[in-house]
């Protein structure tokens, strides 16, 4: 069977909303949600296809645009490879040239919509930021919740509390105050046995390598209202990661770092290549920062993770 490459489009709007759009009843999947756009030619590059495609359906010209995640995806009777670019400028007004109901959607939103299996990992890629910050180690609890604060203020929307100096009851009550400090402007994730989880209702939970052989063959721990990430270093973990049904991950190190200056770095091909393999979003970590978004969104992460980089 012969894989259908599809280009297709998360539209944002100037107030942050996204343009999805409902598939004819006649179509493969009909009656679903979905992310605009249409099959790329042969002969065809994607960005060329996804112009033509969003001119076509919606009446609009992509201005500017760039890479955000490409999904692999089996149905019974079709395969599919979704290239999807975020458009970030356009011209024009978007409508249903076709004749498709449209709805600009708040992120947060999208998961109450019913997409195909194929655009599910396209939503989470569309609800998530394209910066991770990870808490140094070896800060006192004031030290943190300030830094926190400031991340929050500066617009990190994506935190996760790592603090694995802290004894288990500092650690938790760190949280509380973060939980606190995030609410309704970032979304935080916790480290920490899955006992917790109960505790703290309004966290994702990031996943250790460790966590992730232990307890990846018994599934997703919590429904998918909850953000579920883990630590990967490479294709078995990742192939875990998918196993447990996880949102994200982060794949580290990219590059040789000073906080773990023991660990082999994988390499931008590499990372590139694992990437390619692996169908959620993917921050990559490790000697990174805010300047190598551009070069992550070109091998197919969603972004960057760091600590130092995005600290203070």
């Amino acid at each position: 069977m012969k894989r259908v490459h599809v280009a297709a489009a998360v539209i944002r709007g100037d107030d942050g909303q996204i343009l999805i759009a409902r598939r004819a009843q006649t179509q493969h999947q009909g009656g679903l949600w979905e992310f605009p756009g249409g099959k790329v030619e042969a002969g065809e590059g994607v960005e060329a296809a996804l112009a033509r495609e969003l001119r076509e359906e919606l009446g609009i010209e992509v201005r500017a645009s760039r890479p955000l995640i490409q999904v692999s995806h089996d149905y019974p009777d079709k395969q599919v490879l979704l290239e999807v670019r975020e458009v970030t400028a356009f011209s024009g007004q978007p409508h249903g040239a076709e004749g498709q109901p449209l709805a600009w959607v708040a992120p947060r939103d999208l998961p109450e919509y019913a997409f195909p299996e194929a655009n599910k990992p396209i939503v989470a890629a569309a609800r998530l930021p394209d910066s991770y910050l990870i808490t140094p180690e070896g800060l006192d609890t004031p030290q943190l919740l300030r830094g926190i604060q400031q991340a929050v203020a500066a617009g990190i929307r994506l935190i996760q509390l790592r603090a694995p100096d802290m004894y288990d009851p500092q650690y938790r009550d760190v949280a509380v105050d973060a939980v606190g400090l995030c609410a309704g402007k970032a979304q935080l994730m916790l480290k920490g046995p899955l006992e917790w989880l109960g505790d703290f209702p309004s966290a994702g939970w990031h996943l250790t390598a460790a966590q992730l052989r232990k307890y990846a063959a018994k599934g997703r721990p919590f429904p998918k209202e909850r953000w579920l990430a883990a630590s990967c270093h490479g294709a078995e973990e990742l192939a875990l990661a998918q196993q447990m049904g996880v949102d994200f991950v982060t794949l580290s190190p990219v590059q040789p770092t000073l906080t773990h200056p023991e660990a082999t770095p994988i390499g931008w091909d590499e990372a590139q290549r694992l990437i390619a393999g692996f169908e959620q979003p993917v921050y990559v970590l490790g000697g990174v920062g805010p300047d190598d978004r551009t070069r992550a969104w070109a091998i197919g992460a969603q972004g960057v993770a760091g600590i130092r980089a995005f600290w203070g």
